[in-house]
């Protein structure tokens, strides 16, 4: 597997609450051809994808709700950690 990017992770997230990618993007500020990129791209690197595509909307894979759960749980870690560095300095 290839290192997952924050980036991705967090367009994923974005997606998997909006559950449509261009208000997703929008809410981004990204273009929505950046985030369908992403997307992509992490579902390549884990090899199975994470949403099904439905009409304009996307809907997350039984795999894809396993994994958002992880992704927010370590995001926020992330985020918490990086906090603590910022307070400590």
């Amino acid at each position: 597997m290839k290192t997952l990017e924050l980036r991705q992770l967090r367009y994923f997230v974005e997606v998997a609450e909006r559950e449509h990618i261009s208000e997703a993007a929008e809410h981004l500020h990204v273009a929505q051809s950046a985030v369908s990129r992403q997307i992509a791209n992490l579902e390549d690197e884990l090899g199975t994808a994470l949403f099904e595509r439905v009409g304009r909307n996307v809907k997350l894979t039984p795999i894809g709700k396993i994994f958002l759960d992880h992704t927010v749980t370590a995001l926020k870690a992330i985020d918490f950690a990086a906090k603590q560095v910022e307070e400590y300095l």
